[in-house]
C-alpha cells in the first residue's frame, strides 16, 4: 500500500513538473512573438486559476497563479467577442501572417526545447550506446523464420559461433558488424568468417535479398531476455508480467536471448503464448495472447507490450557533434509521432493506445524513478509531442488558429464571427470526447494493472 502511495506521489510531481515546464515554455514562445510583433501581452501567467503573487513590467502582468500545469499568455485585442479599439498593438489589428507567427511560435519552441535537451545530454552525458554492441559478436540463436531459416542454413551460422570477419573485415564486436553490413552496397555478397571449436572457418557466401536485417543473416547477439517494462494496460500487464522477470521459455522452448521472444511474438498469430518466467528465485507459468499494434517501422505487428532491460553506455560528445546528433534525434522523434498520428487516420493505431494525462503521469513517474537523466529525456519526448499535436488543424489548438487565418487569407475577408464560434465549439467538443475516451481508456488500463 505504502509502495503504491509513494508510485502516485512520484507520478503527481513529476507530470505536474514535466506538463508544466512544457506548457510554460509553449506560451513563452507565443509570449516573445506577440512582443515582437508589437502585440500589447497584458498577462503572462505560469500556472492557471487565481492569481497569487505577480509584478507589473510596463503593460504586462507577470503573475504566479494557483495552479501550476503549464500558463497562459492574454493579449489585447485577442477575442472578437469582446469589445476592440482598433489599436495597432491589438492582436486582431495585426496582418494575418503576423498572427500565424504568433500562433507556430509556441509549438516551435517546444521542437526547439526538445532539441536544446537532447544537445544537453550528449554533450554533457554522451550519446547512449547499448552495452552488448561492444562484446564479440557470438551468435546466441538463429531466427526461425522461413527467409531466416534460408540464409542461416546457406551460410551455415550455428548457435554459438563468434562472427570474426565479414567480406574479409575484422568484427570484433557487434557495433563492427552491423556497421560492416550497414555499409554494403544493396545485393552485395556477405563471406562470413567465424570462431568455431577454437578455429576459424570460412562460410558459403549468401546473397542477400531486401529488406534483409542483420539478426536474419548473422542470428541473435546475447541480450539477456529480460523486462525492463511492462506497458500500462498491455497484454503482458494483464497477464501478470513484471518488470525484471526473466523469461525462462516460451512454449516450452528455452530462451536464450530477447530477440527469441519478438520472433516468436511476431510469428504467433494472435495465439496465446505460455510464458515459464523467473521471479525470486521460482519459476512462474504465464499466459499472454499478443495483440496487433504498430511497430517501431510503422508496420502493424504482433507485440505483448514489454521492453527488453538493456544496459547501456554514454559516449561524450563534441559541442557541435552533439548538436548534430541532436537534430537527427529530433528528427527521429518527429518522424515517429508524424507516423503514429498517420496511424490513426490509415487503422493502424487506435485511440486507445493513446495516452491521457493519465498515463503520462505513470510514464514519467517511471522515467522519475530510473533517475533524473530518464526524466529529463522523457521531458524532451513530451515537449515534442506537444509541439506536434498543437499544429494539428483542430479548432482550438494553434493549428486550427492557423487554418482559420489561412481560409480567411484564400477568401480575402474575415469569416463572420457565428462561423468562428461554430468552428471552435466543433473543436472544443471533438478534443473533450477523445480526450474523456483517452482518460477512460487510461484509467481502465491501470484498474486492470492491479
Amino acid at each position: 500500500m505504502a509502495a503504491n502511495i509513494s508510485s502516485a506521489i512520484t507520478a503527481i510531481l513529476s507530470v505536474t513538473l514535466v506538463l508544466g515546464i512544457m506548457i510554460f515554455v509553449h506560451e513563452w514562445g507565443h509570449f516573445m512573438a506577440a512582443k515582437l510583433a508589437g502585440v500589447r501581452v497584458d498577462v503572462f501567467s505560469f500556472g492557471f486559476g487565481p492569481r497569487l503573487l505577480g509584478v507589473k513590467r510596463g503593460d504586462t502582468d507577470y503573475r504566479l497563479s494557483a495552479l501550476p500545469f503549464g500558463g497562459y499568455v492574454r493579449m489585447a485585442g485577442d477575442n472578437p467577442v469582446e469589445e476592440r479599439t482598433g489599436a495597432d498593438y491589438e492582436f486582431l489589428s495585426k496582418p494575418r501572417w503576423v498572427r500565424v507567427l504568433i500562433a507556430c511560435a509556441g509549438p516551435a519552441m517546444n521542437l526547439l526545447l526538445a532539441f536544446v535537451i537532447f544537445w544537453g545530454i550528449f554533450w554533457i552525458v554522451g550519446t547512449p550506446s547499448e552495452d552488448y554492441l561492444r562484446t564479440p559478436a557470438q551468435v546466441a540463436a538463429i531466427q526461425q523464420t522461413t527467409d531466416a531459416q534460408t540464409l542461416a542454413n546457406a551460410s551455415g551460422i550455428a548457435a554459438g559461433d563468434q562472427i570474426v570477419a565479414v567480406n574479409g573485415k575484422k568484427t570484433p564486436t557487434w557495433e563492427k558488424v552491423y556497421t560492416q553490413v550497414k555499409d554494403l552496397p544493396p545485393g552485395s555478397p556477405i563471406a562470413i568468417t567465424v570462431l568455431r571449436n577454437g578455429s576459424e572457418q570460412s562460410l558459403k557466401g549468401i546473397m542477400p535479398a531486401p529488406p534483409a536485417t542483420v539478426e536474419s543473416l548473422f542470428g541473435y547477439p546475447l541480450l539477456p531476455p529480460v523486462a525492463d517494462e511492462v506497458g500500462i494496460g498491455t497484454p503482458a500487464d494483464r497477464a501478470g508480467l513484471h518488470d525484471s522477470d526473466k523469461i525462462v521459455s516460451m512454449d516450452g522452448t528455452p530462451i536464450a536471448t530477447w530477440g527469441q521472444l519478438v520472433d516468436r511474438i511476431r510469428r504467433s498469430d494472435g495465439h496465446p503464448i505460455h510464458f515459464v518466467v523467473q521471479r525470486g528465485g521460482q519459476n512462474i507459468p504465464i499466459e499472454i495472447a499478443p495483440v496487433q499494434a504498430m511497430g517501431g517501422d510503422g508496420n502493424t505487428v504482433w507485440q505483448v507490450g514489454v521492453s527488453p532491460k538493456i544496459k547501456t553506455d554514454f559516449e561524450r560528445q563534441g559541442f557541435f557533434p552533439a548538436a548534430k546528433i541532436a537534430g537527427l534525434q529530433t528528427a527521429v522523434g518527429i518522424k515517429q509521432i508524424g507516423t503514429v498520428l498517420g496511424g490513426l487516420f490509415t487503422g493502424k493505431v487506435k485511440i486507445r493506445e493513446l495516452q491521457s494525462v493519465v498515463g503520462i503521469a505513470r510514464a514519467s513517474g517511471r522515467a522519475a524513478k530510473r533517475g533524473p537523466l530518464d526524466l529529463v529525456f522523457f521531458m524532451a519526448v513530451i515537449s515534442l509531442n506537444l509541439g506536434l499535436l498543437n499544429l494539428l488543424p483542430i479548432p482550438i489548438l494553434d493549428g486550427g488558429h492557423v487554418l482559420l487565418l489561412t481560409i480567411e487569407g484564400i477568401l480575402r475577408r474575415d469569416l463572420s464571427l457565428t462561423v468562428k464560434e461554430r468552428f471552435v465549439q466543433v473543436g472544443l467538443v471533438f478534443l473533450l470526447g477523445i480526450s474523456a475516451f483517452v482518460i477512460y481508456s487510461d484509467i481502465f488500463k491501470l484498474v486492470q494493472s492491479h
